[in-house]
């Protein structure tokens, strides 16, 4: 079954999203052209938009590399068990680690999967050995080095 969107968007929205998400920094006057609508009515879909949820935040896109965190990895991690504890531990450790920048519970033989940038390998394998796997509630680790990005964007396809 398709979950219905909280937000029916009609096409001024899509066009409206889709431009922000390429330059959240348009004026309201070059958003409403590329949204083929009027200033003011384009500035209410906007407010909208934001008060619904929609647009959640506007944020700077900093590159990683020129702030001197060029390594990047995918981690697989299984925990020793699965109880409360054990995950709120791995949760609240996550949440306060700036260089684990994605993590999800995920399906299969692993029970996460996170994202995280670091200086050098020897950096990462400090944050693995030190940090995360020193919680003692990871049972195994599989990391994956990101050797060459194909692709990176954080827009949401919106057709």
């Amino acid at each position: 079954s398709i979950m219905k969107p909280d937000f029916p968007l009609d096409d001024a929205d899509r066009r409206i999203l889709a431009a922000l998400q390429r330059d959240s920094t348009l004026s309201v006057q070059a958003l409403a052209e590329i949204a083929q609508m009027s200033p003011s009515p384009c500035w209410r879909r906007v407010k909208a938009l934001k008060e619904a949820g929609v647009i959640r935040a506007e944020v700077a896109l900093v590159d990683r590399r020129r702030v001197g965190m060029p390594v990047l990895a995918y981690i697989h991690l299984s925990l020793i068990d699965h109880s409360e504890p054990t995950i709120r531990k791995l949760d609240d450790f996550i949440r306060m680690q700036d260089r684990i920048v994605e993590c999800a519970t995920i399906t299969g033989a692993d029970d996460y999967m996170i994202k995280v940038m670091a200086r050098d390998p020897e950096d990462l394998e400090r944050f693995l050995m030190h940090d995360l796997l020193a919680l003692g509630v990871v049972r195994s680790s599989t990391t994956h080095f990101v050797l060459r990005q194909t692709k990176y964007t954080t827009a949401v396809p919106l057709d």
